[in-house]
């Protein structure tokens, strides 16, 4: 048995020990990310696509064109090509910050599609895809503005799309039974026909995990099958399913012959992990503070018009009385 091959059938804390700097990185870990990563080191189980680095390093178009134009191209239901990866965060003319972004794309056409993978939904809500979409827009703008100078029209800016992949999707997700894609678009209610520049599509993976009914053999139903499966198992079938998955679970597997960056992988997808739940619970505290405020201001309000009623009451009590004397 060659040396790759111990080190994936008999991976363990002990083994471990034998690399001083991959087991100091591995001591970072919490104890279910310890717990994952030897799981995967092991054979247990697959890498969580779910999370950012390991997306990436699957998805990459630097490393396979193909993988995620095929991705895209099944959630819009068009073909596309993704050209590459644009900087996740860019800036203003003036200066100022644009939004960061989990995986921002250029297609063939000069569009734009950013895929965010959420691993809680509440902390994507609609404010927040209307800004992300809104920054795409602006990002076109800025950039073919730049480039075309004088000969800007308008119509040189193409569409733009925000895909949200859920992993655990936000209540109202729920109330439509079976349904975990959903597409949406500006329209308008008189049936006038103008093609706005945004679409978007929300993806609840725990819905389409979640329901046991048959699914359409199609290729969006592989891709997302692809993101919920950890279990070997389950991978198994779903090769048998769909063949030419087996090439991305060879390359998957071919990483535990490389502990090390899988164990950078682990360790930057918790730092993000940990980052994003810092963030949203500074924004949870905030809008814990604002509803405080808000309900505190209406208490003073309620007051004040119980104050000025009863301050009426006894001015119409004085004027009565005056009345009164006065007869």
């Amino acid at each position: 048995m060659d040396s790759h091959r111990m080190f994936q059938t008999r991976f363990s804390i002990h083994l471990l020990k034998g690399f001083p700097l991959l087991y100091g990185s591995y001591q970072q870990l919490d104890t279910e990310w310890q717990q994952r990563f030897l799981d995967f080191c092991q054979g247990k189980k697959s890498l969580p696509l779910t999370y950012d680095p390991f997306f990436k390093r699957i998805f990459h178009p630097d490393v396979h064109p193909d993988r995620l134009s095929r991705l895209v191209s099944s959630i819009l239901g068009i073909h596309v090509r993704v050209l590459h990866i644009l900087p996740s965060e860019d800036s203003m003319m003036d200066g100022a910050s644009l939004l960061i972004m989990d995986l921002l794309g250029e297609l063939e056409d000069g569009s734009l599609v950013n895929i965010e993978i959420q691993k809680q939904g509440y902390a994507f809500p609609a404010e927040r895809i209307s800004c992300y979409s809104s920054d795409l827009v602006m990002r076109q703008y800025v950039r073919v503005k730049g480039i075309k100078g004088r000969a800007f029209t308008y119509q040189d800016i193409k569409k733009v799309y925000v895909i949200v992949l859920f992993e655990k999707s936000p209540a109202i997700f729920h109330r439509i039974r079976y349904a975990y894609l959903h597409q949406g678009k500006t329209m308008f209610n008189t049936g006038l026909k103008m093609e706005l520049l945004q679409e978007y599509f929300f993806i609840a993976l725990d819905v389409f995990r979640k329901f046991s009914y048959p699914k359409d053999k199609d290729e969006l139903t592989a891709w997302l099958s692809l993101l919920v499966t950890e279990n070997l198992e389950e991978a198994d079938r779903l090769i048998r399913d769909y063949p030419w998955l087996q090439e991305i679970y060879e390359e998957i597997a071919m990483l535990r012959r490389r502990p090390e960056e899988v164990l950078g992988m682990f360790s930057e997808a918790l730092r993000i992990l940990d980052q994003n739940t810092v963030k949203y619970m500074i924004e949870e505290l905030q809008t814990q503070l604002e509803d405080e405020r808000a309900e505190k201001a209406a208490m003073i309000k309620e007051k004040e018009a119980t104050i000025n009623k009863k301050d009426a009451e006894i001015a119409e009590l004085k004027r009565m009385l005056e009345a009164i004397h006065a007869d």
